[in-house]
């Protein structure tokens, strides 16, 4: 994996670090101020010998006071137990792990616990130095829209990117070379006067959807989705106003794109010149030009709304398709989940196109008891063949779908689905029943927010928690296929946070990459903000 966004029951407090410049952060000596702990001394800003290793690499590390304790003390690489080889009265050395991961060392001895330096542990996932950006967003990033012109589009929750918006904000949408440096010639002025959560390439023209209600100098008549041209400026047409009667008509510009919702928007669609939008909000909402509004003494127009839970599907004009999930006799939308929805749709050709897989906190849709996850048909119907069976025993909270794979992950506070054990991420078939050889070790202490297979059969997840099975894995960590950790993947430190995307791509020098975006701090043990590009070597 905010604005508006609804925040999931299971993600705790997430902190935005403020700023543009990475610094290296420096925390005092926990026992600067005291007595050694147990006569033990060590100086955790001298670097250990060497500074970074693989697994099985030898480390000294300069301390005294240790000899009394050889026979006690346990000495760990970011919570990994590693093997002791030597200690003399200046000095332990001792052999990086396996499991071990990039971060803080200590020894453990008895229920004391002193920090020595921090140490690199060498792997395979590594920051792209050909990323451009390097001071990040100031606030989210949502969603990225790769084009075939060789640019990205980013949208999110940010005023500031890379930090070039000092002086003129960037509102919430930018356009960059694919590495990032960002390109002026997009002319979004003011931009969104909201939070963008998503952005689609619809023929010549693009949507924004998210959470707002102005764009650049058009302040008012947008409800959460509009279109724009491919320079940035918003789409709009000349209409002719009726005032009251004693006022003549006059000619105003609108957006041409005549719809939308009175809540967030959080997923957008384009499948068979059809937007599909899917979020938090109760009606669709569109706009009557060509009638006077006789209770106003000024310039304004008439707001038309039909309710439509959750689920919209808009023509290419905007207006509402009532071909779709929509019931002609009550002049209402069908009546969709009794909780909030996280939706992934099939858009390109093949089996599934068209077709919606829902999931979230419902326990009802269209109301028939569903186990927190439905697929729906290209007509928006249930789709039976679907077959999950009795599903997850509680909230899932993402879902995601590789095309190359035909796999869908799905992550949650459930422990049970289809009534076998769960530890919060399942795989599934794309017909929906579990795929058993994949099975995920034990999470503890925090949750899984997310996790995205990648073309070649990894596994990305990402969350807040700390152990993976009896490993060491804060927040961040690579799977293969059947669960295990992939090795070589895993040495990378601290991640604060939760990502948004993970986009297969490719550095400047024609290595394998992920471009990584979303809201967080820290990745590797190191300051960032909220997007990054790291290669798998």
């Amino acid at each position: 994996m905010k604005s508006n966004l609804k925040v999931l029951i299971f993600a705790l407090t997430i902190f935005i670090i403020g700023g543009c410049k990475k610094s290296k952060e420096v925390f005092d000596p926990p026992y600067q101020h005291g007595k050694p702990a147990l006569g033990i001394k060590i100086n955790e800003t001298q670097k250990p010998v060497p500074e970074e290793g693989e697994p099985g690499t030898v480390v000294t590390i300069l301390a005294t006071g240790l000899e009394q304790y050889k026979d006690k003390l346990v000495f760990m690489f970011n919570g990994e137990k590693a093997d002791v080889t030597e200690i003399t009265e200046t000095s332990i050395s001792v052999k990086v792990p396996k499991t071990a991961s990039s971060g803080v060392t200590s020894i453990l001895i008895g229920g004391n616990i002193v920090f020595g330096p921090d140490f690199k542990v060498k792997g395979l996932i590594n920051f792209d130095p050909t990323f451009r950006v390097v001071n990040g967003t100031n606030g989210p990033v949502a969603a990225a829209l790769k084009l075939d012109e060789g640019k990205y589009y980013f949208v999110g929750g940010f005023t500031n990117y890379d930090n070039k918006g000092t002086a003129v904000p960037i509102n919430r949408l930018v356009r960059t070379s694919l590495d990032g440096d960002i390109d002026r010639t997009l002319r979004v002025g003011t931009a969104s006067n909201g939070y963008l959560s998503n952005m689609l390439a619809v023929g010549n023209q693009f949507i924004i959807a998210g959470g707002f209600s102005g764009y650049n100098q058009r302040k008012e008549n947008i409800s959460n989705i509009t279109r724009l041209n491919t320079n940035g400026t918003i789409d709009t047409v000349g209409i002719k106003v009726f005032n009251p009667p004693t006022k003549p008509e006059t000619i105003k510009f609108f957006p041409r794109f005549n719809g939308g919702t009175n809540g967030f928007i959080s997923k957008i669609y384009n499948y068979q010149d059809k937007i599909t939008a899917t979020g938090d909000f109760r009606y669709y909402i569109s706009r009557r030009y060509d009638k006077p509004n006789l209770y106003q003494t000024k310039d304004s127009v008439i707001l038309d709304s039909t309710e439509i839970r959750q689920i919209v599907r808009l023509n290419p004009d905007g207006s509402l398709d009532k071909t779709y999930r929509f019931n002609a006799g009550t002049g209402k939308g069908l009546s969709g989940a009794n909780g909030f929805v996280i939706s992934y749709m099939h858009t390109k050709a093949g089996t599934n196109a068209g077709k919606m897989v829902l999931v979230g906190s419902f326990t009802t849709f269209d109301d028939a008891p569903v186990p927190y996850i439905i697929r729906l048909n290209a007509d928006g119907t249930k789709d039976a063949g679907f077959n999950v069976g009795s599903g997850a025993s509680s909230t899932i909270s993402s879902v995601t779908y590789n095309e190359t794979t035909g796999k869908y992950l799905i992550t949650g506070t459930f422990k049970t689905f289809n009534g076998s054990p769960s530890n919060g991420i399942v795989m599934l078939n794309a017909d929906g029943t579990e795929d058993k050889s994949f099975v995920a070790k034990t999470i503890t202490e925090g949750y899984v927010y997310g996790a995205k297979q990648l073309s070649d059969g990894l596994i990305v997840v990402f969350g807040d928690f700390k152990k993976y099975g009896n490993v060491t894995r804060n927040g961040f960590m690579i799977l293969n296929p059947n669960g295990e950790l992939a090795e070589g993947y895993n040495a990378t430190g601290l991640f604060n946070g939760s990502l948004n995307d993970v986009i297969e791509t490719v550095s400047a020098d024609s290595k394998r990459a992920l471009l990584l975006i979303g809201q967080f701090n820290r990745f590797d043990n190191a300051p960032v903000q909220n997007i990054i590009r790291v290669t798998l070597e």
